[in-house]
């Protein structure tokens, strides 16, 4: 079992800034934080889920939605066992649970954070 937990969620104002962490642990043998991408998710309201942004093992490769290109940046520290979105410019439209995960057979999800940005 992977286990993932995000947080850093808030309200924001727009324009404003936020930074969630995705902090990874695992109780099976075989699981290595730094062996496996990371990615970042979210559900707004009413919506589905939309992938938002995932970061490569070594954390040099990393690949954005269009809708958050050039606000949002992802980074992981495999010394910590964690994952970082960091927010910039924030709009409305980001409002959304935002979950992170990662595929080790099975994909497995964090319980999510939500980010509300509303002035």
């Amino acid at each position: 079992q992977v286990q993932l937990v995000e947080s850093g969620g808030g309200l924001v104002q727009p324009g404003g800034s936020l930074i969630l962490s995705c902090a990874v642990s695992s109780s099976v043998s075989g699981f290595t934080f730094s062996s496996y991408w990371m990615t970042w998710v979210r559900q707004a309201p009413g919506k589905g889920l939309e992938w938002v942004s995932s970061i490569n093992s070594g954390g040099g490769t990393t690949y954005y939605a269009d809708s958050v290109k050039g606000r949002f940046t992802i980074s992981r520290d495999n010394a910590k066992n964690t994952h970082y979105l960091q927010m910039n410019n924030l709009k409305p439209e980001d409002t959304a649970v935002y979950y992170c995960n990662t595929r080790y057979g099975s994909t497995y999800w964090g319980k999510g954070t939500l980010v509300t940005v509303s002035s």
